[in-house]
């Protein structure tokens, strides 16, 4: 091997535009560990200044975010590990399918939620208030009908253990996952 061919090249960067009912909520650089032409995968550290604490976890500044983003499935799943690599759980988004243009990778928020913890034990659908309130019923049936059924593949996935896919198993040391 060549000195020239040893030398790490840099990653690819994008930025990850969170999108909300036509409004930017959140932007972040991300380093780009796949694009396949379906899934987008990139590795973020938590974003927002502070903590969050939701009750049933909390991100913090040094939290290690993988994100994968489909461009033909209606939710992103989102690995989340403290700086020290322990696995928190994964926090996952309903959204509109993903979008990337060049260096931006953009996704509509559609309300709801689900989180699932590093050992399984805890599922919980989230936000189902807020997407109600949201009438997104009422203005795009086809899309609230797309969200609802996201969320429930998304808790499904949750109870088998596969958010990702069968051969892709959610576990510390899963295919896929590890940073």
């Amino acid at each position: 091997m060549s000195e020239a061919s040893a030398e790490k090249t840099p990653a690819e960067k994008v930025e990850v535009v969170l999108t909300k009912a036509g409004r930017t909520k959140i932007r972040y650089p991300a380093e780009v560990v796949a694009d396949d032409g379906t899934e987008v995968t990139v590795r973020a550290p938590w974003a927002a200044a502070g903590v969050r604490d939701f009750g049933f976890v909390r991100f913090e500044p040094g939290d290690v975010f993988t994100e994968h983003y489909w461009r033909d499935r209606w939710y992103a799943v989102k690995e989340v590990r403290t700086s020290a690599g322990v696995l928190k759980g994964w926090y996952c988004d309903v959204t509109r399918p993903a979008v990337r243009n060049g260096a931006t990778l953009t996704v509509e928020d559609l309300d709801l939620d689900l989180w699932c913890s590093a050992d399984g034990a805890t599922i919980l659908r989230l936000d189902e208030d807020e997407f109600a309130e949201s009438g997104l019923a009422s203005r795009d049936p086809e899309a609230a009908s797309a969200a609802l059924s996201a969320l429930n593949t998304l808790e499904s996935l949750a109870h088998a253990g596969t958010f990702l896919s069968p051969a892709r198993p959610l576990s510390d040391t899963g295919p896929g996952l590890a940073p």
